[in-house]
C-alpha cells in the first residue's frame, strides 16, 4: 500500500492543523501510526490506531492535544493537531502496520511509509 500524508503548513503556537494520510490500497487490514522527525533528531512515535476496534495510542507529548482517527472506507487516516506548540514542529509520517504489537510505538513494526509533511509553529 502507498502512503501520501498531507495538511501539514506554518502555523501559530495554540492553533490547530488537521494531517491526512490516503492510501492507494485498503487500509482496513493495516494498524495506521503517525510519527514524526524534528530536525537534528531521531524519528519518533506520535499516536497510532487499530486498523477496526479503533483503540488508540499516544505518545505522552501529544496526549491531550493530538487525535488521530481513521475512515476505512476513503482509506484515509487523519491527525487532529490541537494547541500546538513550537515543539510540535517537524515532518510528519503516517504508517502502516500489521504487527500484533503496533502499539508499542516502534517504528522498525510499520511496514509501509508515506513521504512526510511538515508541520511548523512558530511562536
Amino acid at each position: 500500500v502507498q502512503l501520501q500524508a498531507s495538511g501539514g503548513g506554518l502555523v501559530q503556537a495554540g492553533d490547530s492543523l488537521r494531517l491526512s494520510c490516503a492510501a492507494s490500497g485498503r487500509i482496513s487490514n493495516y494498524h495506521m501510526g503517525w510519527f514524526r522527525q524534528a530536525p537534528g533528531k531521531e524519528r519518533e512515535f506520535v499516536a497510532t490506531i487499530h486498523r477496526s476496534d479503533g483503540s488508540t495510542y499516544y505518545a505522552d507529548s501529544v496526549k491531550g492535544r493530538f487525535i488521530i482517527s481513521r475512515a476505512n472506507t476513503k482509506n484515509t487516516v487523519y491527525l487532529q493537531m490541537s494547541s500546538l506548540k513550537t515543539e510540535d514542529t517537524a515532518v510528519y509520517y503516517c504508517a502502516a502496520s500489521s504487527n500484533v504489537q503496533y502499539s508499542s510505538g516502534r517504528d522498525s513494526l510499520y511496514k509501509f511509509w508515506g513521504q512526510g509533511t511538515q508541520v511548523t509553529v512558530s511562536s
